[in-house]
């Protein structure tokens, strides 16, 4: 029988993430924060190119990039309270990880697959944060492809992306449950 893991099982099949707005300080500290990115880089990543990066985002950064939030989500007329919501993320948090998607020329390894080892650490990042008892959030919103936001905000390169930022920080309230995929609905089964 192959090396059984109960409690790592339980826990996939029980984690919630915390919404951002229920999000708080304190947050985890540089140790911790460099743990998460560990296990996040252990991501699969077809071919070892590592078509991602990391930008960790605390202390002056966060008022900042809320700043820039509010200044060009409403240059690109977009509605007050969706600003004010994609602000707010970076104002609440103690800390966020903007995990960086970087797609590499390869004659081999598609951009597709590259993006889908981006997404893909982006979920290890946040089951890291959450496994080690932090409260965490993926989230993307326009930011995450809007070249003025990105050069701007984060000195992406032309080629950059944020897959997804996680934010992280200590929770005030419990998460809420919500409805899961009926399995039957989303799994076909081919045994012929």
């Amino acid at each position: 029988m192959p090396d059984h893991r109960p409690e790592v099982v339980d826990f996939l099949l029980t984690r919630r993430s915390r919404p951002a707005k229920t999000l708080t300080g304190p947050g985890p500290d540089r140790a911790t924060i460099e743990t998460i990115l560990a296990a996040a880089a252990r991501t699969p990543d077809h071919g070892k190119l590592e078509p991602w990066r990391f930008v960790v985002l605390t202390g002056a950064a966060l008022p900042r990039l809320s700043a820039l939030t509010r200044q060009l989500g409403e240059a690109n007329g977009l509605e007050p309270e969706k600003c004010a919501k994609d602000a707010d993320a970076f104002d609440r948090c103690p800390a966020v990880i903007a995990v960086i998607a970087a797609p590499v020329s390869s004659p081999k390894i598609p951009e597709i697959e590259q993006t889908l080892s981006a997404g893909a650490v982006c979920l290890a990042a946040l089951n890291a944060a959450l496994a080690l008892g932090w409260g965490a959030n993926w989230l993307s919103s326009w930011m995450a492809y809007d070249r003025a936001w990105l050069t701007q905000g984060l000195s992406l390169g032309p080629h950059e992306w944020v897959a997804g930022f996680i934010h992280l920080g200590t929770e005030t309230s419990a998460p809420p449950e919500r409805p899961r995929p009926d399995m039957a609905r989303v799994t076909t089964w081919q045994e012929d």
